[in-house]
């Protein structure tokens, strides 16, 4: 099953998560310090909270994930074959897990990822839940 995934800056992480539990009606899957995530099965949708990540209530990036490593490949030669200019990241441990990702952005500069989860991991000290090219 493939969803779409908005990140969103907050400015306050608890209160983030108090809200977007009752409008999605569900509790987040993963809070870490800095950062949440709600796996919303309706509509589909990865909710992720970046604490501090930028301005307060603004896009940080958006994303659809997908099941597989495949996925992440055939999105990739895709948008390579439509002539968009993407970033690869293969195995990066970014947003408390590690990943297989695709970046391009709209004309607008957007960042989009297409990615998939491999595993939970924990942060290394110092880094931050934002995690965009």
């Amino acid at each position: 099953m493939s969803r779409l995934q908005l990140a969103l800056n907050v400015s306050d992480l608890d209160s983030a998560i108090d809200f977007y539990s009752k409008l999605f009606d569900t509790p987040p899957a993963k809070v870490r310090p800095g950062y949440a995530n709600f796996a919303v099965v309706e509509p589909p949708l990865k909710l992720v909270l970046i604490e501090n990540g930028g301005t307060p209530g603004t896009l940080n990036h958006l994303g659809v994930e997908v099941d597989e490593r495949e996925d992440v490949a055939a999105a990739q030669r895709r948008l390579a074959g439509q002539d968009l200019a993407t970033t690869v990241e293969n195995e990066v441990s970014c947003c408390y897990a590690v990943q297989d990702k695709v970046w391009v952005d709209s004309p607008d500069g957007s960042p989009w990822e297409i990615y998939t989860v491999l595993a939970d991991t924990e942060m290394s000290t110092g880094e931050s839940a934002a995690c965009c090219p």
